[in-house]
């Protein structure tokens, strides 16, 4: 039974991005090689160091404009990408590399407020998500971060 559905940022939006070299907050994107494994937040696929090329910019994961409306940089590949398909499991690459993806789930209501954070460390996060929105109503969707760098993975929607 499928309990969540992953959602990657769209492919229509990092295009538009990419075609424009500006962000939706009128930053200039950053083209680089890539230092880190990122990953790429449309096809939800860790970069290769070294060989990658990807852009950075500026993202907000939020439709409401409150405190909670955090903006961060995100890493895209400079190329166009697939979108991350298997949308009813977590991105495996992503969940078997605990030391560089640590992750954090938080929580978040229908109104856009924190109400929820737990840190994933050695849990299967496949068997967390369910167990999170059936023990927490009050939890609309998550966001799936970086628990060091802080940064936006992707968004977790109840189905």
């Amino acid at each position: 039974m499928n309990t969540f559905k992953i959602i990657p940022i769209t492919e229509k939006y990092a295009s538009q991005i990419r075609k424009k070299k500006i962000d939706k907050f009128n930053h200039p994107i950053v083209e680089q090689l890539a230092t880190g494994y990122g990953p790429c937040r449309v096809s939800l696929q860790p970069f290769i160091p070294g060989k990658d090329e990807r852009i950075l910019i500026s993202h907000s994961p939020f439709e409401k404009e409150n405190a909670f409306n955090q903006i961060g940089p995100i890493f895209i590949n400079k190329k166009e990408v697939k979108p991350y398909q298997d949308v009813h499991r977590f991105p495996p690459e992503i969940k078997a590399d605990k030391k560089n993806f640590p992750l954090s789930l938080i929580g978040y209501s229908e109104d856009q407020k924190m109400v929820f954070t737990k840190m994933v460390g050695d849990k299967d996060i496949d068997l967390l998500i369910p167990e999170i929105f059936k023990q927490h109503s009050e939890i609309a969707y998550l966001h799936a971060r970086n628990s060091e760098a802080g940064c936006y993975i992707c968004k977790i929607e109840r189905t």
